[in-house]
Order: structure tokens, then C-alpha cells, then sequence
């Protein structure tokens, strides 16, 4: 089952703002969501739940009255989470619309969220993680391909798109390179229906990025994007300058454990596509230019005469979640 069309309609692109450790807070996440970009940030990028409830409050009052797109709290499932358990408690109070899973199954949160009506989308980063993240009942899937900065996957974006859609109909969520509209035209030909956009956002005013960072960012390319388990026990796509200036972690830390991903959260994280990066820009300037880039590359003339194609019903043969919330569609949109 496709995005339902109360989402669709309040994006000016088809795109989420990735969930960053240490760059993702209120002002990136409502300055994303007030242009029409869905905002996203891990819960534990707040200090604790009494913040979280605060940064989602601040969230809430500034969009209020807007015709914003959603907010989508990430949360760690990981056993190793201590908080999860108070995070989940406070998305359900505020009733958020949608949640990001990581590091795990979703089984845990989803009947909560379900019950406050909230679409579960769950990273994977091969076949049999969807499978099971699908069996649990996730409505939508991020794939986590090659190239994503941060926590990454290594399966290629063609082959890892196209094996899933063969299976299933719902919501999928491209992320790993990602910095152009052209890329993001590319995904959803390939059956995706939003795309991750992470390192185009570190270099703002409205991140949580310290100046050096996005000076980083801006000066890197590709080929200063390193593969690395040093931050969180797991494979991620970090910044050459910084893996280099941090040394070597302690080889008695093996895995993912949510603390070491904690110790390690100044780490600069950023995808193959950095090198499209080229200044430190406001959101709002940002996605004006991917939505741009995206009308150029799908044949689109500008917004006041025709929407986005934003990919709506299918006919593919898979199949969607009969217990998910989500409903509804919308037609596709024709270049």
C-alpha cells in the first residue's frame, strides 16, 4: 500500500531529513519540516526523556499552524538501549506520526505506536532483515545501501531496491549517497518512494554540527569517506579527518552497544555524496535547490504548474501489512 495522501501532500520533495547523531535537533528538524522535507532525529540526540519531551514540544509549537511535513523521531531498538523504553513512552504521549527504527527489530514498539495510529519504518540493510522487520509488522523499510554516511549497508541501491519491491508494495525509503535531485529522480525510478538526505544537511546553520565539521563537509569528497566500525561497533561512513585525529578504539569493544555510540558522539559522519557539498546554506535555501534539480531532472516545470511526482499506487505483486495504519493513496503523478 502506498504513502497515504494526507503525508504526500504536505512534501515539497519526496525526501526525509536523515536522523543524525549529534546534528540532528529541533532547528534542523523544524526547518526541514517547515519546507516540506519529513525531520527527522535519534531521541538519544536529546540528553535524556525530559529533554526529548521539551525538543518535542519546541518541535510541535513552531510548526503549528503550518502546513509542515511530518516528524520523525528515530529510536534505537537495540538491547543495549537503556532509554528505550522512556523514549517510546514519550513519543506516545506526543503522539508522533511517524517513528524510525534502528539497530534491531521493531517488534518491541510497534504495537504502541500502531495504537496511536504512528506508520513504524524500519532500517534493514539486507533481505533478511526486511523479511523479518515485515513479519513483525513495519509498514515501510529505509534501506540502508552503500555509500550511506553514518550507520550504512553494502548492498548496491539497484540490486537492494529492485530484490524488495519484488516482495513488497509499502513504503520504501532509499538511503546511502543521496546529495541531488538527479539521485533522488533515480530512486524513485527504481521503485523507492522517499529518499534519506543526510550529509546535504550537516552543512546548515540549523544543525547541530560544530563549525568545523561542516567545514569538513564542505571540504571533503568521496574519497575522505572512510568505512569504519570505530563509532558504534558496526560499519559506518566517516570522515577520513576525523577517524585519523580520534585513534583507534578499544579493540575489547566488539558489536553495537549504545553506549559506545554515545562515547563516540562528536564522530563526523558523512555519505559518498559529500562532494556535492559545496557551503554552508540554510535548509530552507537547500531543499529549494534539490526540489530544483529534482523538476529538471523528472521533465517538471516549476511548482505553481504542476506537483511533484511523488510515487503513489502500484500494481507490484508483493504485499503490504494488513495491521498497518497505513491508508489510503493518492494517483501518480504524470511528468
Amino acid at each position: 500500500m502506498p504513502l497515504p495522501a494526507p503525508l504526500t501532500e504536505r512534501l515539497t520533495i519526496p525526501a526525509i531529513a536523515a536522523p543524525m547523531t549529534a546534528v540532528s535537533g529541533p532547528g534542523l528538524v523544524t526547518a526541514a519540516a517547515a519546507a516540506g522535507v519529513i525531520g527527522s532525529f535519534p531521541t538519544h540526540n536529546a540528553a535524556d526523556e525530559r529533554e526529548l519531551d521539551g525538543w518535542l514540544t519546541e518541535i510541535a509549537a513552531a510548526l503549528a499552524g503550518l502546513d509542515a511535513a511530518p516528524v520523525a523521531p528515530n529510536l534505537v531498538v537495540h538491547r543495549s538501549n537503556a532509554r528505550l523504553a522512556t523514549d517510546l513512552a514519550c513519543l506516545l504521549r506526543h503522539r508522533v506520526e511517524i517513528v524510525v527504527t534502528s539497530v534491531g527489530s521493531p517488534a518491541p514498539v510497534i504495537g504502541p505506536l500502531h495504537d496511536i495510529g504512528c506508520l513504524v519504518f524500519a532500517d534493514v540493510a539486507n533481505l533478511a532483515h526486511a523479511e523479518r522487520a515485515l513479519a513483525v509488522g513495519a509498514d515501510g523499510l529505509v534501506l540502508l545501501t552503500a555509500g550511506a554516511g553514518g550507520q550504512t549497508g553494502w548492498a548496491n541501491p539497484f540490486a537492494f531496491v529492485r530484490a524488495v519491491r519484488a516482495r513488497f508494495d509499502g513504503p520504501l525509503v532509499l538511503a546511502g549517497g543521496i546529495t541531488d535531485g538527479v539521485a533522488m529522480a533515480a530512486a524513485l525510478t527504481l521503485g523507492a518512494d522517499l529518499v534519506h538526505l543526510g550529509t546535504r544537511f550537516i552543512a546548515t546553520p540549523e544543525s547541530l554540527a560544530d563549525p568545523a565539521y561542516r567545514g569538513a563537509v564542505v571540504a571533503s569528497s568521496m574519497d575522505e569517506v572512510r568505512l569504519s566500525d570505530r563509532v558504534g561497533g558496526i560499519p559506518a561512513s566517516l570522515l577520513a579527518a576525523w577517524l585519523d585525529s580520534a585513534g583507534a578504539d578499544d579493540p575489547a569493544d566488539a558489536g553495537f552497544a549504545q553506549d559506545r555510540l554515545l562515547r563516540n558522539r562528536a564522530a563526523w559522519s558523512a555519505g559518498h555524496g559529500v562532494g556535492a557539498v559545496t557551503g554552508v546554506s540554510p535548509v530552507a535555501e537547500v531543499v529549494a535547490a534539490l526540489a530544483a534539480e529534482y523538476r529538471a531532472a523528472t521533465g517538471i516545470p516549476h511548482w505553481k504548474d504542476a506537483p511533484l511526482p511523488i510515487r503513489g499506487s502500484r500494481s507490484h505483486a508483493g504485499g503490504t501489512n494488513s495491521d498497518s495504519p497505513v491508508t489510503g493513496g493518492f494517483p501518480e503523478h504524470s511528468a
